[in-house]
C-alpha cells in the first residue's frame, strides 16, 4: 500500500478556503439575485400606484395635462398621448428606467420610473459583499494556520513519540485523555501498537537469552568431555564412557539447533509442502514407530480415515512430539490413544495432566512443567511451540483441552477439498 503524503495542514487549509470561497460566492450571488427581485418589485409597486392614481383622476374628470403635472415626480414620469396626436410630458431620455404603458378613457398613459439609485445601490452591495468575502477569506486563512497547528498538535505528539522511540528511548506513550474520537482511537491504536511491540522485543530478548542459556549446558558438556578425552592416555578405560557422552551432548545441541531453526522458518512464513495426507495412516505409522522405541508401551490409534491437505512430514513430527510428551509424562506404564476425526486428531494420556492454568502458557518457547524431567530426557522445550507452529501455518490450531485425568491435546486441520 502506497500512502500519499500531502501535507495535511495544506490539505485541511485548503479544502476549509475552497469551501468558504464557493459558500462566499453562493452568498453574493443569493443576495445579489434577492436584492434584485425585491427592487423590481418596489418599482413594480410605484408603477401600479401611479397608474391607479391616474385612473382615479381620469374618472373624476381631471385633464390629461393636469395628471401629469400632479404624477410626474423626481423618480417617476408620465407621458400621456391623446386619440387625435396631442402629446403631454416629455420621455426622460437619460438614465435607468423601468416603463409600463396603459390605456385610460382612450388616453395612452406611459409611466416611467427610475431605476438608476437601485441598480447603484445594487453595485455597491455587491462590492461590499466581494469585500467581506475577500476579507472573511484572508483572516479564515490566518485563522486556520492556527487552527490547524493546534487541531493536528496530537500528529506531531505522535511523530516525536515514534521519534523517540526509534532513537531507542522506550515507555513514551500518548495516553489519549478520550478513545470515542478519531484522534482519540488513532492514538490509542498507536499505543496498543508500541505495546505490542515492546512485549515483543522483551520476549525475543528472553528467548534469546533461554535459547543461549540452553545451548551452553550441552556445549559447556561438549566442551569439558574433548578436553578430559583429550588428556586421558589412549589406554584409558574411561574413553568409550568419555565418547559416548560427547555425542550424546552434542546430539542434544543439534537437537535444540534444529529446533530454533524451525522455529526461525516458522516466523519467516516457512512455506509448506501441499500434498494429500491421510491422518489416519499418519497415526498409525506413528503407533508403529512408538513400539519400535518401547514395545511395552500401551500406544494404540482408531478414528476414521480423513484426508487433509498438508506437509506430510511436518505433521508427522507434530504427531510425534505430541505422543513422546505423553509418553514421557506417563512413564512405561503409562497409556497413550490417538483418535482420529473429520476435523483432526486428539492425542491423549492417562499421566499427571495438565493444570487448568499452565494449559496456554505450555505453548511458549522454552517452557518446560517438569524442568527437571524434561533436562534428563534432551527435551528443549521447544516442541508444542514448534508443533502449534506447524499447525497454524496448515491453518487449524493445535490446543490443550480440560480433561478429567491425563492430558488431551486437539488438533483441528481444515479438510482437503474434493477434486
Amino acid at each position: 500500500m502506497s500512502l500519499k503524503t500531502v501535507s495535511l495542514r495544506r490539505r485541511v487549509a485548503v479544502s476549509v478556503l475552497l469551501v468558504l470561497f464557493l459558500v462566499l460566492v453562493a452568498l453574493v450571488i443569493a443576495v445579489d439575485r434577492t436584492f434584485e427581485g425585491q427592487s423590481n418589485k418596489d418599482v413594480d409597486l410605484v408603477l401600479r400606484d401611479a397608474e391607479s392614481r391616474a385612473a382615479t383622476m381620469m374618472l373624476r374628470g381631471s385633464q390629461p395635462r393636469e395628471v401629469v403635472r400632479q404624477l410626474t415626480k423626481r423618480n417617476v414620469h408620465v407621458t400621456v398621448e391623446l386619440p387625435n396626436g396631442t402629446r403631454f410630458g416629455e420621455a426622460p431620455d437619460e438614465g435607468l428606467f423601468q416603463r409600463k404603458n396603459q390605456v385610460i378613457r382612450g388616453a395612452k398613459f406611459t409611466f416611467y420610473a427610475d431605476t438608476e439609485a437601485i441598480s447603484q445601490a445594487q453595485g455597491r452591495l455587491r462590492k461590499l459583499l466581494i469585500m467581506l468575502g475577500i476579507g472573511a477569506i484572508v483572516i479564515t486563512g490566518v485563522l486556520m494556520i492556527w487552527v490547524v497547528r493546534r487541531a493536528l498538535a496530537p500528529l506531531d505528539a505522535m511523530t516525536s513519540l515514534a521519534q523517540a522511540i526509534a532513537a531507542g528511548h522506550r515507555g513514551g506513550r500518548l495516553n489519549p485523555s478520550r478513545t470515542d474520537t478519531e484522534l482519540g482511537r488513532t492514538a490509542a491504536a498507536f499505543d496498543g501498537m508500541l505495546d505490542s511491540l515492546e512485549g515483543s522485543e522483551q520476549r525475543t530478548r528472553r528467548f534469546v537469552a533461554d535459547a543461549a542459556h540452553e545451548l551452553r549446558t550441552p556445549i559447556t558438556g561438549v566442551q569439558a568431555v574433548a578436553e578430559a578425552l583429550v588428556q586421558a592416555p589412549v589406554d584409558s578405560p574411561d574413553r568409550d564412557q568419555m565418547s559416548f557422552l560427547l555425542v550424546r551432548e552434542a546430539r542434544r545441541a543439534g537437537r535444540l539447533v534444529d529446533d530454533l531453526l524451525a522455529l526461525a522458518q516458522l516466523d519467516a512464513g516457512y512455506e509448506m509442502q501441499r500434498e494429500s495426507v491421510d491422518l489416519l495412516g499418519l497415526a498409525e505409522a506413528e503407533v508403529a514407530r512408538t513400539r519400535f522405541v518401547a514395545p511395552d508401551f500401551d500406544i494404540a490409534a482408531d478414528g476414521v480415515s480423513v484426508t487433509v491437505l498438508g506437509d506430510g512430514q511436518r505433521l508427522a513430527q507434530v504427531l510425534a512430539n505430541l505422543v513422546d510428551n505423553a509418553r514421557q509424562a506417563t512413564g512405561p506404564g503409562g497409556r497413550v490413544r490417538i483418535r482420529v476425526d473429520l476435523t483432526g486428531f486428539t492425542v491423549s494420556d492417562d499421566g499427571p495432566g495438565v493444570p487448568e492454568s499452565e494449559r496456554e502458557r505450555i505453548f511458549d518457547r522454552l517452557v518446560r512443567l517438569d524442568d527437571a524431567r524434561d533436562r534428563r530426557s534432551g527435551g528443549s522445550g521447544l516442541g508444542l511451540a514448534i508443533a502449534r507452529g506447524v499447525v497454524r501455518a496448515h491453518g487449524g490450531e493445535l490446543t490443550c483441552e480440560p480433561s478429567e485425568g491425563g492430558a488431551v491435546f486437539r488438533v483441528v486441520l481444515p479438510e482437503a477439498p474434493v477434486s
